[in-house]
Formats: structure tokens, C-alpha cells, sequence
């Protein structure tokens, strides 16, 4: 199948900026505009553009007295968000199982996989009638308690590229995806009252919980939730389960 220059474009810039990402990566570490033109072999122009997009998301940055770039602090952030996701695992398993010894119901940490959410540790529900989430398995966002948390509490631009592609996303049990519109409405609901709710949609017959995991300046690590039987579920429930997940994130926050 053809492609015409502008559908190849994007991934045209996207080589290039890997490849910039390799060259300051190497042994060099810090290159001049000039080096940089010569070894990425494009346009001054096409270079300006890029070095100025990466510099305003913080993944390079420019030393004014040497004139040279070098990896930004963007990176140094990731490296640390995916250290802190490992040591949550280990951290959050001891909050998980007072949650579930607390309640009876099976919970879950979370982390957002691409467009879809993974369970990274888990503690099961002691009753007869439990739901079982095991690490590793992935749902996708828009469908659990814990996805939509994910979701409602990533920046803007993570959303809008979600919402964008929900259509794709594969329905659950009640056969269902919803409208981006109704989605968004969600999640904007979510973030103002910090908890979300999923009802029958990806498992028919579980109710979900969940709650996010904030560092304290706001930075989103995961969610953590509760997958209680809906036969099970009341009022009452759902409110000892929301107050439990806001002592439980507030406890994994005060440790990082």
C-alpha cells in the first residue's frame, strides 16, 4: 500500500530524534547545533524545529555559556517514575493485604501499560465469592476502576491520545465501549472527586473501587482498587472501601 510524504513524515522525525537521543547518549554526551546538523545530516531549519520541541518538554537541555545540548532532565524524571514503580510493588504489597484483611474484597495496584492498565501486585479476597486479580493481568483502561484513575490523572495530552483511539479498544462483557464524550465526562468527574467506580463493565457481576497514587507534588504512579462481586456491593460497602483506598494511597504517599 502507498503512502503519501506527509504519513511518512512523522515517522521520519521520530528516527531522528532517536537518533539525537543516541548521539547525546554516547560518550559525547554534550554536542554543538553544529555537530549535531552534521551527524543527523538535515536542514538547519528541520533541525531548529526539533531541538526547540525537546527543549520545551525538558528532554534536552542547552548550556548558554558552552553552546552545547545535552540530555534534559525529562529523562532523569522517567528513570525515576520507573524506579519508583519497582519499589512500589514491594512497598504496596504490605498496604494491599491490610486492605484486603480490612474488607474481605480482593485489591490491586496499578500501572498504565500503553493503552491498557497492569495489575502489579495483588492480595485475594478471603471470602467464598471473590474476585481474582493476579499481577501481570492487563485490562484495558476505560473498562476498570483503576484504568479510569489512570487515565483521569494523566496529563492532558496522554488523555487526548487516548480518546482518540478509544474506539479501537476492545469491548468487555457487557459489550460496551463508551463514546469518548461520555469517557471524558468519567474521568473529568473522577479527578475533581479523586475516586472512580466501574460497574459490571469489563467483568460483568464486579463492582470496582480504586484510588490514585500521587507522589506529593502530584505526579501520577499508579492506582490502587478494590473488585468486589456487585451481588455483594451497597452503599456501605462502597464507602468503607473509599475510605479504606484514601488511608491506603495516603500511607504508600507518606512512605515514598
Amino acid at each position: 500500500m502507498k503512502t503519501n510524504a506527509s504519513e511518512r513524515q512523522p515517522v521520519k522525525s521520530a528516527d531522528r530524534v532517536l537518533t539525537l537521543f543516541e548521539l547525546l547518549g554516547g560518550w559525547r554526551g554534550e554536542m554543538t547545533f553544529t555537530e549535531l546538523a552534521e551527524e543527523l545530516q538535515i536542514p538547519k531549519s528541520s533541525l531548529s524545529q526539533i531541538l526547540h520541541n525537546l527543549l520545551k518538554r525538558d528532554w534536552l537541555a542547552y548550556n548558554h555559556q558552552t553552546k552545547v545540548y545535552s540530555l534534559g532532565p525529562a529523562f532523569k524524571r522517567l528513570a525515576g517514575r520507573e524506579a519508583d514503580r519497582m519499589n512500589l510493588a514491594g512497598l504496596v504489597a504490605p498496604v494491599l493485604q491490610d486492605l484486603t484483611d480490612r474488607l474481605g474484597e480482593s485489591s490491586a495496584f496499578n500501572i498504565p501499560k500503553s493503552h491498557r492498565m497492569e495489575v502489579v501486585a495483588a492480595a485475594l479476597g478471603n471470602q467464598r465469592l471473590t474476585s481474582l486479580l493476579r499481577a501481570g493481568d492487563r485490562t484495558p483502561l476505560y473498562a476498570t476502576s483503576g484504568g479510569k484513575v489512570l487515565l483521569a490523572f494523566s496529563p492532558l495530552h496522554v488523555l487526548n491520545d487516548y480518546l482518540s483511539v478509544l474506539h479501537m479498544q476492545e469491548a468487555g462483557e457487557n459489550g460496551k465501549v463508551p463514546s469518548p464524550e461520555a469517557l471524558k465526562a468519567q474521568l473529568d468527574k473522577v479527578r475533581a472527586e479523586g475516586i472512580a467506580f466501574s460497574f459490571d463493565e469489563w467483568t460483568v457481576g464486579i463492582t470496582g473501587v480504586a484510588r490514585p497514587v500521587l507522589t506529593g507534588n502530584g505526579e501520577l504512579l499508579g492506582s490502587i482498587n478494590f473488585a468486589i462481586p456487585s451481588s455483594r456491593f451497597t452503599d456501605k460497602l462502597g464507602a468503607q472501601a473509599s475510605d479504606a483506598l484514601l488511608r491506603a494511597v495516603r500511607s504508600v504517599a507518606s512512605q515514598l
